[in-house]
């Protein structure tokens, strides 16, 4: 199976990129840039690839804030062009949203079909850009994650080894719960729902990819700090005591039923997708 991906050096178009059961087309912003979807919509229209998937987003969540229109741009207007481009060629749409979209209220995990009801202007696009794939008519999958890691990029888990190793102590919020996610198994599934989408148009829909159990940021912060063996004290704080642009929601929790049921694979085990990447970072325990 062939694969035209949109994204290149982003988390999941990384490991995406490093699959060996595919061939993969990567799209860095130098060839598909998607704040001019007509260009994106003209690869997919040109390629003979089996499925589209796209892995390219908006991640700035508090610039979002103050630049609602390229925002828009990249996480709504695009994807909806690329998904249509993919129904013109009968070839499957996989999506990549975030759990941003929901109000974080309360505790229990959110499923599929929960309302969404958006905190500010990053969950807003990625909403729109939900409804616009649903909208272009072809078969789709949209898979929802959280708290993405791995060992290329931004991502906590970096961020936390930097600071780790040049503290004593970190204050970290500890009223957000959700659950960290490996891009490699976010990868995986991609191909397997687009796999079984070729096959069965009924399993287009919405789903939720998150790594299990859930966890606090200042949990999570422990944990990688134990795997690293790094000497760092974490001071739990909350949400108010470091504010952001955007507000960040405090239940990040992701219902995965749906995507075991339909697709056969289980949520996905945080902690040893984590120390995988602290081991490939070469900052595991001697």
């Amino acid at each position: 199976m062939k694969a035209l991906v949109f994204g290149y050096n982003g988390q999941v178009a990384t490991e995406l990129r490093r699959l060996t059961d595919i061939t993969v087309q990567a799209c860095g912003r130098d060839v598909a840039d998607l704040t001019d979807p007509a260009s994106c919509a003209a690869l997919i229209a040109a390629t003979d690839a089996d499925v589209v998937i796209n892995a390219a987003a908006y991640t700035a969540v508090d610039q979002a804030e103050t630049d609602p229109d390229t925002a828009h741009m990249v996480n709504a207007v695009a994807p909806g062009v690329m998904a249509r481009a993919a129904a013109a060629r009968g070839v499957p749409f996989v999506h990549i949203s975030t759990d941003y979209v929901f109000d974080g209220a309360g505790t229990t995990p959110f499923t599929p079909d929960h309302p969404t009801v958006p905190l500010g202007v990053y969950g807003q696009t990625k909403r729109d850009g939900e409804r616009a794939v649903q909208a272009a008519g072809g078969a789709y999958a949209i898979f929802r994650t959280s708290w993405v890691v791995s060992a290329h990029g931004n991502n906590f888990v970096k961020t936390m080894l930097r600071l780790g190793a040049a503290r004593d102590n970190l204050s970290i919020v500890a009223d957000q719960v959700g659950g960290p996610t490996p891009a490699a198994d976010i990868a995986k599934i991609c191909i397997v729902a687009a796999k079984e989408l070729r096959k069965n148009l009924e399993k287009s829909g919405i789903y939720h990819i998150s790594g299990g159990p859930d966890v606090s940021w200042a949990d999570f912060a422990r944990a990688i700090f134990d795997m690293a063996g790094v000497s760092c004290d974490v001071v739990d704080i909350s949400s108010d005591q470091y504010p952001t642009p955007a507000k960040r929601p405090h239940n990040s929790r992701l219902n995965n039923d749906l995507t075991a049921h339909t697709f056969g694979i289980a949520r996905p085990d945080w902690a040893t997708g984590v120390a995988a990447i602290v081991k490939e970072l070469g900052a595991s325990k001697p």
